[in-house]
């Protein structure tokens, strides 16, 4: 378990992984995107 948390680590200091964190900052502060997100997650949840 510990050398995944390492490689997740080592993604998000990348440039890449950077991007990644922007991009989904971004989507989470958007309305619309976090009304989208919930639905998501409240249908997979209904399904167990």
């Amino acid at each position: 378990m510990s050398g995944l948390i390492a490689r997740l680590t080592q993604f998000t200091r990348s440039p890449q992984g950077r991007r990644t964190m922007s991009s989904a900052r971004r989507a989470a502060s958007d309305p619309r995107k976090r009304a989208q997100a919930r639905r998501l997650f409240g249908r997979l949840r209904g399904r167990r």
